[in-house]
């Protein structure tokens, strides 16, 4: 069955579980832009926790837009206090310099639209993988589809039933202990080639 999604910035573990472990993703193409959800934010580990990195869009709630039509804003430098908090996090990672030349060039290339971002550094973060990416986008909004399984409650930043994940090592472990459900970036830094295995093992919510 087909899985409809949001694409999110730097999905987190479920997102990424879930995606990996189907066949075929549809992205939500006609959905109107909220605050307070994952599509311009994400989590990583930083030195002192748990960190948010958000990207500023050009939209108020007096101007709703569909999501795809949402811009980036680039009035402060988002892109390089990104990049710099990445390095910060995981330059003493594992894996970090193996991937380094994949993940830090999507800060390079400005992007005019939020939803265009987000589905070029998911394509990014599935080469990494060595995962085929196979995705659609959706041609109208269903607000209970039929022939899909609906995952798009999973973009809500909100949400109580956050899914616990299997531990892995974190690079600050022994100063704030395991963090859940972050960013696919800080799996991937930490478990590198192991990053699909240990996503396919995942139950999913």
């Amino acid at each position: 069955m087909e899985l409809l999604l949001h694409p999110v910035y730097l999905p987190n573990l479920e997102h990424f579980s879930v995606m990996v472990q189907t066949d075929k993703i549809v992205f939500e193409a006609f959905d109107n832009f909220l605050k307070q959800t994952y599509r311009n934010r994400t989590y990583i580990y930083g030195a002192n926790g748990k960190l948010q990195l958000n990207i500023p869009v050009r939209h108020s709630q007096k101007d709703r837009k569909f999501y795809r039509d949402v811009e980036i804003a680039y009035d402060t430098d988002w892109q390089l206090i990104h990049k710099r908090s990445i390095e910060s996090a995981y330059s003493t990672s594992p894996f970090f310099e193996f991937y380094l030349d994949e993940i830090l060039p999507m800060y390079s290339k400005p992007e005019k639209y939020l939803y265009d971002f987000n589905l070029r550094t998911i394509e990014i973060f599935f080469d990494a993988m060595r995962v085929s990416f196979d995705y659609s986008k959706s041609t109208d909004y269903e607000i209970k589809p039929q022939d899909k399984a609906d995952m798009r409650n999973l973009a809500d930043a909100k949400r109580k039933d956050e899914q616990q994940f299997e531990n892995y090592s974190q690079v600050f472990n022994d100063k704030h202990g395991f963090i859940n459900n972050l960013s696919i970036l800080d799996l991937l830094c930490n478990l590198g080639p192991n990053t699909a295995d240990y996503l396919k093992r995942q139950s999913l919510i």
